[in-house]
């Protein structure tokens, strides 16, 4: 008998990303009908499952699997930065080319955002200011940014800071660009499930000269608690070309520059 082909690691986080998916759908789901739907052994689907636990991306118990809270996985920095991938590298490669060398740049908290952070470097003399402890990470080594870290209350879940020492430091900034995207958007109108990150988001807005709204196709069509103003006060939004038509529509019947990048991948 031919030995069986090991997968790749990649392979092997695109099933376990694929698993979350279907117990964040079903909430709780069986064990061993986890590993007779993905077609593996159940050793297979424990040592996926003791990984996805490790990461607090769900909790395994005897013979279970279980969802986090809805609130929790719209918003912790664990659920959202492996979603959409490609789409956030599509979205900040166009980014970045609207970025001049010499500019201040604030950015918020959104994972959206990663992907910029290599491209970043290789620009010369920018400074970026961010409430984002893992986007500063990214960044520190790079030798031609200069990083600036907003401290405040921090929130580990979201890796990241908010509170009055942050929006205080942001109304003595002026920045070039701001660069941000929103967690759900519906008919142009921007929502986020928590206040104090909707304060900082605003502070940055009411900093920076210009603004610049990255917004992958999942985010639209939804809503959450705060509704905190539209794309409007954007000078421009960039999106992927799965977004639905009429979302678009309605951005640009709000007079905003909607541009809408290719991702590579088919449409949902």
């Amino acid at each position: 008998m031919p030995a069986r082909t090991r997968l790749s690691q990649a392979a092997v986080e695109e099933r376990r990303q694929s698993v979350l998916r279907y117990v964040v759908e079903h909430g709780e789901t069986r064990i061993d009908d986890l590993a007779e739907r993905f077609g593996v052994s159940l050793m297979t689907m424990h040592r996926d499952l003791d990984d996805l636990d490790k990461r607090h991306l769900l909790r395994k118990e005897r013979g279970r699997a279980l969802a986090f809270p809805a609130l929790t996985m719209e918003t912790a920095t664990r659920f959202r930065e492996n979603s959409s991938i490609a789409a956030k590298n599509a979205l900040c490669a166009a980014a970045v080319s609207r970025i001049k060398p010499g500019s201040t740049v604030l950015m918020d908290d959104s994972t959206t955002l990663f992907p910029m952070a290599s491209a970043l470097a290789q620009l010369d003399q920018i400074a970026v200011v961010t409430n984002s402890v893992g986007l500063a990470q990214r960044l520190g080594s790079a030798p031609g940014v200069d990083v600036t870290l907003l401290g405040g209350h921090y929130h580990g879940d979201f890796n990241s800071c908010t509170g009055p020492a942050v929006t205080r430091a942001l109304s003595h900034i002026r920045a070039d660009l701001a660069v941000m995207s929103a967690t759900a958007v519906l008919s142009g109108q921007l929502f986020h499930p928590l206040s104090e990150y909707v304060e900082v988001k605003l502070a940055m807005l009411a900093a920076a000269h210009q603004s610049l709204l990255l917004v992958d196709h999942s985010k639209f069509g939804k809503t959450a608690t705060h509704a905190y103003g539209t794309v409007a006060d954007f000078q421009a939004v960039i999106t992927d070309t799965s977004t639905s038509d009429a979302e678009i529509e309605a951005m640009r019947g709000l007079g905003v520059p909607v541009e809408a990048v290719d991702t590579g991948e088919p449409a949902p």
